[in-house]
């Protein structure tokens, strides 16, 4: 009769991507509040609910649970950009992730794409152009907006992003410095000021997007636009509505809040003179 095979302990398996030192994560408590901190070493994460040690998680993989001295625990993981979005620091009002994907797509937004971006704001719109891979000239009028949206873009992405990130400070209700860009995309009160420059500066079937938060602003700026030699014109907003589900309970029905109206987004393509 042949022995049975000893009985080893598993071996550890190496994380495909553990946390390293130097990077953004995110810590979820049980009721659901989230906290950004960046991995260092000899570093603590602090709470209420004790501390863990940064050494607890380098090397580790995210989507574990790690303890404080007091027992409380804390979910781990990298966060989304819209995660960093909602919780990074603010010069101004951001625009919301529901709109920033659909910007993506009406703006058609691809890598390598000549962007000039005005209203930089405190840079979630531009870390979402830049995530897709566009080279964003951005035009910003206060100093202290383009520096919170610089510094927001390099902690989310890096310094290396800021090569494909140049910012000026400089209003876009002038004639553009800037010539021969594949799109436009703006977040300011008044883009129809904007129209006659972008004209100017973009390739023929070049597209113009602006986010505005009235209807009378987007109606403005399609009269611009018609003015002005662009075609194709739509304007859209985006309701989101998220659902509360609990299976065990047999729970199914809308959330009781909404993400109604934040703004509309106008898109329009700049049509070929005649000949």
């Amino acid at each position: 009769m042949t022995e049975p095979e000893a009985l080893t302990e598993p071996e550890a398996v190496t994380p495909a991507r553990p946390l390293q030192v130097g990077e953004l994560i995110m810590l979820i408590d049980r009721k659901e509040r989230r906290y950004l901190t960046t991995l260092v070493e000899g570093g603590e994460f602090h709470s209420h609910a004790g501390a863990v040690p940064h050494e607890d998680m380098i090397g580790r993989a995210e989507g574990q649970e790690f303890r404080t001295g007091k027992n409380a625990a804390y979910l781990v993981v990298r966060p989304t950009l819209s995660d960093f979005i909602l919780k990074m620091k603010r010069g101004a009002q951001v625009i919301y992730p529901k709109d920033l994907g659909p910007i993506l797509m009406q703006a058609d937004i691809f890598p390598g794409a000549r962007v000039l971006e005005s209203g930089l704001g405190s840079g979630a719109l531009s870390m979402t152009l830049l995530r897709a891979g566009a080279d964003i000239t951005g035009y910003e009028i206060r100093e202290d907006f383009a520096a919170q949206a610089t510094a927001n873009v390099t902690e989310f992405m890096g310094e290396g992003v800021l090569e494909r990130y140049d910012v000026h400070i400089r209003s876009a209700y002038e004639p553009f410095e800037h010539t021969d860009f594949d799109r436009v995309v703006l977040d300011l009160p008044e883009p129809w000021s904007v129209v006659p420059h972008a004209a100017n500066a973009l390739a023929s079937g070049g597209i113009i997007l602006a986010y505005t938060p009235s209807i009378i602003q987007a109606t403005t700026f399609r009269s611009a636009l018609q003015k002005h030699g662009f075609g194709m014109a739509e304007t859209m907003e985006v309701l989101n509505r998220s659902w509360h589900i609990e299976p065990e309970h047999n729970a199914v029905r809308p959330d009781h809040r909404m993400v109604a109206h934040t703004g509309f987004l106008t898109t329009a393509r700049k049509l070929a003179t005649q000949a």
